[in-house]
């Protein structure tokens, strides 16, 4: 009894984890503009993909996120952020990428990482998905080709 009561209590924790709150921290965006966070994602679903200019698994993610886009929102309306964490030597090399990419989603800057130390990221690429609510629901570290289809396959069971 004991054994499954800690089972049980493991999976509540577990639960718990993933139902935390997109924290309330200031990022900047595109134009250079300091904004909250929960300003950029706000009303519907969205992945948030932590990356890095050095970082080649991160950019092959984000590439592979640009092209499905445009076919994932006709089934499910959703947003896509690319969280820079470089600091501020780099954070124009990785606008410059952005742009140079062409990535049809929201880019926002963590120059002094406080995005991603409240998310608890340490490595990336680092992705989460984030209901309409705002509640972290899913999160996913590196990336393989093809794992993209994991997050289609949530951000359908969320907005069912």
């Amino acid at each position: 009894m004991k054994l499954i009561a800690a089972f049980a209590s493991m999976v509540l924790t577990a639960g718990m984890i993933w139902a935390q709150d997109l924290p309330d921290v200031s990022v900047e965006n595109m134009d250079g503009e300091t904004v909250s966070i929960r300003d950029v994602v706000r009303g519907k679903p969205a992945v948030i993909s932590f990356w890095g200019v050095t970082c080649k698994p991160c950019i092959t993610e984000l590439n592979a996120l640009n092209e499905v886009m445009e076919e994932w929102l006709e089934d499910v309306d959703f947003d896509i952020i690319a969280v820079s964490v470089d600091d501020s030597r780099f954070s124009s090399r990785a606008r410059s990428m952005a742009q140079g990419y062409d990535w049809q989603f929201k880019c926002v800057f963590d120059k002094n990482q406080d995005l991603k130390r409240a998310m608890n990221v340490s490595l990336t690429p680092q992705t989460f998905i984030v209901d309409a609510s705002g509640n972290i629901v899913y999160s996913h570290s590196g990336y393989t080709p093809g794992s993209e289809y994991e997050l289609y396959d949530k951000l359908m069971e969320i907005s069912e």
